[in-house]
């Protein structure tokens, strides 16, 4: 299963990801994680990503297709792969559509009021990307990463003024992908829970797949 994870920021598409890799056995494609990983290998295309971020400048879309295009050919994507952030835009989704057939798009509406309560509380490990909330996903020891062992930090992104920005974004440039798969007849929708167990148990049922 070829699956896209729609949602604003802090919507939970990383904890649900995690969820659904669990049960299926496939990566999860996150296009922060491949352009880390490129800059830090030193890629061709790590190092054209660089010189747009040491800029200032937003990626280009040719850039992003291009790393997710590599990511691609590797075997253990081969049974399928999971979405999460990507596609931001609709000509990445239309690219997209030329490298792999999507076969679900799940989209997890929460309300932009329900985001800035819930950022207030989400923990990122700064080694191996892997998400928390204090209340709804804590990690088993407090600021400690599950994982890996490192200490837990509050992202720049999680911050009031960001969170509003990057609303403001994700409803003018990624919410027209919801009509563009809709058209496609792969778009599903499933309205996120305040418990994580209540939203999980939708996502399950909206997919077919225990999780």
């Amino acid at each position: 299963m070829n699956l896209v994870l729609l949602g604003a920021p802090g919507a939970g598409k990383g904890t649900q990801a995690e969820k659904i890799q669990h049960a299926l056995n496939i990566p999860i494609l996150s296009t922060g994680n491949l352009l880390r990983q490129a800059i830090a290998a030193g890629t061709e295309l790590g190092r054209k990503a660089q010189t747009y971020m040491d800029g200032g400048n937003l990626v280009p879309d040719e850039l992003i297709i291009g790393l997710v295009a590599e990511r691609l050919k590797s075997p253990d994507c081969a049974n399928g792969v999971i979405f999460d952030g990507f596609p931001r835009t609709l000509p990445q989704a239309q690219a997209l559509d030329k490298a792999v057939m999507v076969d679900v798009v799940l989209s997890i509406e929460v309300a932009d009021e329900t985001i800035m309560q819930r950022m207030s509380g989400r923990r990122t490990c700064p080694q191996c990307q892997a998400s928390y909330h204090v209340t709804d996903n804590p990690p088993q020891k407090e600021g400690v990463c599950d994982k890996c062992g490192a200490q837990l930090s509050i992202r720049h992104d999680d911050e009031p003024d960001t969170v509003r920005s990057r609303l403001e974004v994700y409803h003018r440039q990624t919410e027209p992908i919801k009509e563009y798969y809709g058209a496609q007849g792969k778009l599903k929708k499933v309205q996120g829970q305040p418990k994580l167990a209540d939203t999980v148990k939708l996502v399950s049922e909206a997919l077919g797949v225990s999780l």
